[in-house]
Order: structure tokens, then C-alpha cells, then sequence
């Protein structure tokens, strides 16, 4: 088996996810409350003969379940940048698992910020020549200026070009 060569190896790699403060575990919990306080909450109603209202409670429960759902299906996506002396490589995968990818030469490339004032960093962009990709926009502010400066101290490693040591 070969070993990797110098040149090959990454300097830097990191994969970048949606934020969810609401695990699966925890949603599960929060459901189950509010489905306990629907239905208390609905027999009072039933009790003096205006049951449709226990239907429009369980219909609560449906809505808040689908617009979870939905959530956990966008958290799926994400972003994967490796950088090598070589190439800055760029993956980004949706929701749905379609995959764009594009490699960099780290001579030729940049990092582009864009920043308000009362917002902090609100876009980052990698640019090379004509092309232009947006990264790291699934992260806030602060973790993106964090991003940006060790993605640009990666591509200053990797335009020093590889070490044979």
C-alpha cells in the first residue's frame, strides 16, 4: 500500500452543517407535551358537546409535526472543504442529496467577505478567476469569521506548496 504523498495530504478539512438546537430525542419529548397538553386542554370541550375543537387540537399536533419534519429533512445538507497544496476542494450537498463540487487552484483563489456593521460577517465567498461560490452560509456570523480565518491561514500553507520533511 502507498503512502499518501506530501502533496496529497489535506491541510485542512471540515464539514459544515445546519445548526438544529432541537435534536430527535428532544422532539419526540416536546411532541409528546403537547399532544398531553392538547388533550387536556380538549376535554373540557368535549365534555360540553363542542368536540370539533379535540379535532382542531389533534390538527395542531399534525402541523407542528410536519413543519419539524421538514426541518430534519433540510438539516441533511451540507458542506465539505478540503484544502491540499494543490487544489481547495468544494462539495456541497442539498436536503436531498444532489452534490455540486468544485476544485480550486489555492494560487488563484481568495476569500471574498461581506460584512454589515449591526450584523457582523453575513456572506463569505470563494473566488478564483470568473468563478464565485458562496460558503459557509449555513453558519453564523461569528463561527464564519472563525471559518474565514482558518480557511485563509490553509490556503496561506498551501501556496507555500507542499513540505517533503
Amino acid at each position: 500500500m502507498r503512502e499518501p504523498d506530501s502533496y496529497d495530504a489535506a491541510i485542512y478539512e471540515r464539514r459544515i452543517t445546519p445548526h438544529r438546537s432541537l435534536d430527535r430525542r428532544s422532539f419526540r419529548t416536546l411532541l409528546i407535551v403537547f399532544c398531553v397538553c392538547g388533550f387536556l386542554s380538549s376535554i373540557p370541550f368535549v365534555a360540553m358537546g363542542a368536540w370539533p375543537i379535540a379535532g382542531f387540537m389533534g390538527l395542531d399536533v399534525l402541523i407542528l409535526y410536519v413543519a419539524f419534519s421538514a426541518n430534519f429533512r433540510a438539516a441533511r445538507a451540507y458542506e465539505d472543504i478540503a484544502v491540499t497544496p494543490l487544489e481547495l476542494r468544494l462539495a456541497k450537498v442539498s436536503a436531498r442529496g444532489a452534490r455540486r463540487e468544485w476544485r480550486f487552484n489555492p494560487l488563484f483563489t481568495r476569500l471574498e467577505r461581506e460584512e454589515i456593521e449591526e450584523f457582523g460577517l453575513v456572506r463569505l465567498d470563494v473566488v478564483s478567476r470568473e468563478r464565485r461560490v458562496e460558503i459557509a452560509g449555513f453558519l453564523g456570523p461569528e463561527a464564519k469569521k472563525d471559518f474565514e480565518r482558518d480557511l485563509t491561514r490553509a490556503l496561506a500553507a498551501a501556496r507555500r506548496g507542499p513540505s517533503f520533511s
